[in-house]
C-alpha cells in the first residue's frame, strides 16, 4: 500500500477535526504531499471520518490522476494540488467548515490580528473571492489570497490551511478558528482593538522558533 504512513495520519487527523469541533458530518478534506515520490494522499469524498480507514485514502499524482485507491477522492483536488505545485513550504492541506471561520467567510471579511496567536498563519487571514467548490477558479482564488500566509478564508465556504506537515496544518486550523471566535465575540459587544502591523511582524519572527 503506497504512502501507508500518510494514509494513517489523514485518517487520524480527520477524526480529530470532528472531535475538536473543527468540522461536522463529512464536510472538509485533508491531504499530505510526499515530495520525494511526487504523490498526494487525499481523503475520500463524502465519507464519515470515523469510518475512514487507511485503505480508503486515495493516492493521486501531482497532475490529479488516481494512482492507487478504490474510493472517489475529495472534490477539492485542485485546491490541494495548486499549493503543492507552487508552494515549497506546504506539504499538508486541511480544509474545514469550522463555524466561526466560516461565519467570517460568509461576511466576505478577512480576519484581522485580534490576537497574537494568529501569527501562526500570518499577519492576518485574507478572504478569497467566491468561486464554485471543486473548481480550478476556487483553487486559484485561494492560492492568491493565501500568498505569504498559511491560511485563507473561502468566501461563503470555509477555511483552508497549509503546513510543512499535517500536525502544523492542524495546529493552524485550531488557532485560526480560535481567533475567529474571539473576533466574533468581541464584535458582539464592541469594536476589538487590532494588533498593529509592527507588533505582528515581531510575532511572526518569534513564531519561527516557537515550540519544541
Amino acid at each position: 500500500m503506497l504512502m501507508e504512513k500518510e494514509r494513517r495520519l489523514i485518517a487520524e487527523y480527520g477524526r480529530k477535526l470532528v472531535e475538536y469541533n473543527l468540522t461536522r458530518g463529512t464536510s472538509g478534506n485533508l491531504s499530505i504531499f510526499n515530495r520525494d515520490e511526487k504523490l498526494i494522499a487525499i481523503s475520500p469524498s463524502g465519507m464519515d471520518y470515523f469510518k475512514i480507514e487507511p485503505e480508503d485514502i486515495v493516492i493521486i499524482d501531482i497532475n490529479g490522476n488516481i494512482v492507487e485507491g478504490h474510493r472517489k477522492p475529495s472534490t477539492e483536488i485542485e485546491m490541494h494540488r495548486i499549493f503543492y505545485e507552487r508552494r515549497e513550504d506546504i506539504n499538508a492541506i486541511i480544509h474545514t467548515h469550522a463555524m466561526y471561520s466560516t461565519v467570517i467567510a460568509c461576511l466576505n471579511l478577512s480576519l484581522p490580528p485580534v490576537h497574537y496567536m494568529l501569527a501562526s498563519a500570518g499577519m492576518d487571514v485574507r478572504c478569497a473571492e467566491y468561486a464554485t467548490f471543486g473548481t480550478r477558479n476556487l483553487a486559484e482564488n485561494a492560492y492568491k489570497a493565501m500568498e505569504g500566509r498559511k491560511a485563507v478564508l473561502l468566501a461563503n465556504h470555509g477555511l483552508l490551511t497549509g503546513g510543512r506537515d499535517i500536525k502544523e496544518a492542524f495546529s493552524i486550523t485550531e488557532e485560526v478558528e480560535y481567533c475567529a471566535e474571539l473576533y466574533y465575540r468581541a464584535k458582539s459587544i464592541g469594536e476589538p482593538r487590532i494588533i498593529p502591523n509592527k507588533e505582528m511582524e515581531l510575532m511572526l519572527e518569534k513564531f519561527k522558533s516557537y515550540g519544541q
